[in-house]
C-alpha cells in the first residue's frame, strides 16, 4: 500500500472521528438544553392556564384553553409597574456605579506601576472570600444611623464604590493590552485619566458589556438588598413584590408564573441580544498576572 493511500485513509478517519465526536457533544448540548428549557416551559405553560388547570394531575403541558387571565390579573393586583420602574431605576444606577468604578480601579491595578499595587490587589480578591451575609448586620448598623433605610441609597451607592470580582475581570482584560499603547500616549503628554478614556476605555468594551450584564441580571433577581433596606411600599423592586401574591389564604399561582414569565422575558431577550459580545469578552479576558 502507496503512502499516499495510507494518508488518505488516515485523513479520513481521522475526519470520521472528529465529526462523531463533534455530534456527541452537539447532542449532550442540546440534551441539557433542553433541561433547563423545561422549568420555563412550565412556567410559561402554567401563567396561561385557568386555575383549575393549574392544578390537574397528571399534569397538563399544553393549557386548554389557553387564556390570558392570570397576565391581567397579575399587573392589577399589585402595582406590577411601579415595581417595575423601581427595577429600572435600581438596575440603571448599579450598573453606571459598577462600570464607573470598576472599570477605573482595574486600570490602575492593570495599566499603572506604582508601589503595593500587587499587595492591594491581593487584597482586593481577600474581600470576596467573606459572604454578604457576614457583612449584613454592620452594613445595615451604618445605613440605619445615617437615615438611609427606606431608600434606594443602601443598595445603589455600595455599586459606586467596586465590587471586587468585576475589578479582577476588568484588570485581566486590560493586562492582555500592549504597555506600549500608554507609554506612547504617556511620551505624548497625556494624563493617566486621559490615557484611561481615550486609550484604555475603547479597547475594554467587550469586558465592560459583560460587567454590566452581569450586574443588571444580578440587581434585576435581587431580592435579599431589597428586603433588608426598602420598608415603603412604593419603593419594592419587582423581585420584592412577587411576594404580595402570596395572601393569607393561599399563593396565587397562575398570576405568580404570569409576573414572573414577565420577570424573565427581558432577562432572556436581552441575553440574546448581546450574546456575542458577552462571550467575546468572557473568552478575551486574559490570566496575564
Amino acid at each position: 500500500m502507496s503512502i499516499a493511500v495510507t494518508r488518505s485513509i488516515a485523513t479520513h478517519r481521522y475526519g470520521t472521528t472528529r465529526a462523531l465526536r463533534r455530534a456527541l457533544i452537539h447532542l449532550v448540548l442540546i440534551a441539557l438544553g433542553i433541561v433547563f428549557l423545561v422549568p420555563f416551559i412550565w412556567l410559561l405553560s402554567t401563567s396561561l392556564k385557568t386555575d383549575p388547570q393549574i392544578f390537574l394531575f397528571p399534569p397538563r403541558w399544553i393549557p386548554d384553553p389557553i387564556t390570558l387571565q392570570q397576565y391581567h390579573l397579575a399587573l392589577t393586583t399589585i402595582p406590577f409597574l411601579l415595581y417595575l420602574r423601581n427595577s429600572l431605576i435600581y438596575c440603571a444606577f448599579t450598573v453606571i456605579g459598577v462600570v464607573c468604578s470598576c472599570s477605573l480601579v482595574a486600570y490602575g491595578l492593570a495599566r499603572v506601576r506604582w508601589p503595593g499595587r500587587d499587595v492591594l490587589f491581593v487584597l482586593t480578591l481577600a474581600t470576596m472570600l467573606l459572604p454578604f451575609e457576614v457583612t449584613l448586620v454592620p452594613l445595615f448598623i451604618v445605613f440605619r444611623t445615617i437615615g438611609w433605610v427606606g431608600t434606594f441609597l443602601p443598595i445603589i451607592v455600595p455599586s459606586f464604590f467596586g465590587s471586587a470580582f468585576y475589578i479582577f475581570l476588568l484588570r485581566q482584560f486590560m493586562m492582555t493590552l500592549p504597555m506600549e499603547l500608554s507609554d506612547a500616549a504617556r511620551i505624548d503628554g497625556a494624563s493617566e485619566l486621559r490615557i484611561f478614556w481615550s486609550v484604555a476605555l475603547p479597547l475594554i468594551r467587550p469586558a465592560l458589556a459583560v460587567v454590566a450584564l452581569l450586574q443588571f441580571l444580578g440587581a434585576w433577581g435581587d431580592f435579599l438588598g431589597p428586603l433588608i433596606y426598602l420598608t415603603d411600599q412604593s419603593t419594592y423592586t419587582i423581585s420584592l413584590g412577587l411576594q404580595q401574591y402570596n395572601t393569607q389564604y393561599g399563593t396565587e399561582w397562575g398570576q405568580l408564573m404570569a409576573a414572573s414569565t414577565l420577570l424573565t422575558v427581558p432577562v432572556i431577550i436581552l441575553f440574546f441580544l448581546t450574546q456575542r459580545t458577552f462571550i467575546q469578552g468572557i473568552t478575551l479576558t486574559g490570566l496575564k498576572g
